[in-house]
């Protein structure tokens, strides 16, 4: 199951929830605060207790892996840092939640 954020604004943090067996991939689409502009690099930064695996990018997305996760309600602070071809430097972040049961 793939987690779509557009990270075209920077009002409030969205909280997600996974279940600790889970492995998503959240993808942030970054195409309307970019404008013409591309992304040349993209880090992850995550909370102690969740697992980063794979990242990658494009020239408008970035994409983390999570895993893992601690105790239900626990908030997992993920944050993604990239940085444009016209060397503009942007963050945005959001919280991962865990929980006991998968949702439909």
């Amino acid at each position: 199951r793939t987690i779509t954020i557009q990270a075209s604004g920077s009002a409030g943090i969205t909280t997600y929830q996974k279940t600790v067996a889970e492995v998503l991939d959240f993808t942030l689409g970054w195409a309307t605060w970019l404008g013409s502009d591309t992304i040349s690099t993209s880090t992850w930064a995550v909370d102690a207790g969740i697992t980063a695996g794979t990242t990658s990018n494009t020239t408008t997305t970035t994409t983390i892996f999570l895993s893992g996760g601690g105790s239900p309600g626990a908030p997992y602070l993920i944050t993604n840092t990239i940085v444009t071809a016209g060397s503009r430097t942007a963050t945005r972040s959001f919280y991962v939640t865990t929980v006991t049961t998968e949702f439909a």
